[in-house]
């Protein structure tokens, strides 16, 4: 387990680095112990792009909820088609989603907090720790900007819920940043961000914002901005 200690001296080290260099060092160090959770989202559409470049035979995963829009499952063929890769795809336990949908109903993630926060977990917390075993760092691509509850994140930090180094190397990109990156290399992205979705889950909890919202409105947009993680990024 990397100390404290270790991961503030690599944040200062690696302040000055780009994405890329800061890919590399961790791609080559952490070699199969290493993967990108990918979301499909711009942001880790660009990781991908990148790390196919770097090192083309590390893991990069995606979950499956069973309540994604078709776009997104057209991204993955295309994503795949593009990069001549296979992204690893992990699904809830059958079992579990049976049980969510007998308690709470098939959408009962309305009903409250508690009920959406079940939802994700089944959905996507559990698939999730499946696909982190055997890894030490896992990729992700969250940003300052974001939301209000990932303007204090860092480039490198120690996700104690899961013990693993979690890595964000475009924390410090602007939403521009990355735009330019996609299409400057011609990375796939969701064709729904075209139509006012800037942030992108499941279908029946993510919405089109109105100019001027914060990018992850339409996300759980019955909630408090405040609350709106799933339970990926739970700070330890």
């Amino acid at each position: 387990m990397i100390s404290k200690e270790e991961i503030e001296k690599l944040n200062r080290e690696l302040n000055q680095c780009s994405a890329e260099e800061v890919l590399t060092y961790f791609l080559h160090t952490y070699k199969g112990r290493i993967a990108l959770a990918s979301s499909l989202g711009i942001e880790d559409q660009v990781l991908t792009d990148m790390i196919v470049k770097i090192s083309s035979d590390t893991k990069i995963f995606t979950l499956d909820t069973g309540r994604l829009f078709p776009e997104t499952y057209r991204l993955i063929e295309k994503t795949n088609e593009k990069y001549g890769i296979k992204l690893d795809v992990y699904f809830p336990d059958y079992k579990g989603v049976e049980g969510l949908v007998k308690k709470d109903g098939i959408n009962g993630f309305y009903s409250g907090i508690d009920q959406r926060k079940a939802c994700c977990w089944v959905r996507k917390i559990e698939p999730l720790q499946r696909a982190f075993k055997g890894l030490d760092v896992w990729i992700c691509g969250l940003r300052h900007e974001q939301s209000v509850t990932r303007k204090d994140l860092h480039l490198l930090e120690w996700d104690q819920a899961n013990g693993l180094i979690k890595l964000n190397p475009l924390i410090n990109y602007s939403e521009e940043q990355v735009w330019e990156y996609i299409h400057n290399q011609q990375v796939p992205y969701n064709k729904l961000h075209d139509k006012g979705f800037p942030s992108i889950g499941c279908q029946p909890c993510t919405r089109a914002v109105e100019p001027g919202e914060d990018v992850r409105a339409g996300r759980w947009w019955w909630e408090n901005p405040n609350n709106k993680e799933c339970g990926l990024h739970r700070k330890s």
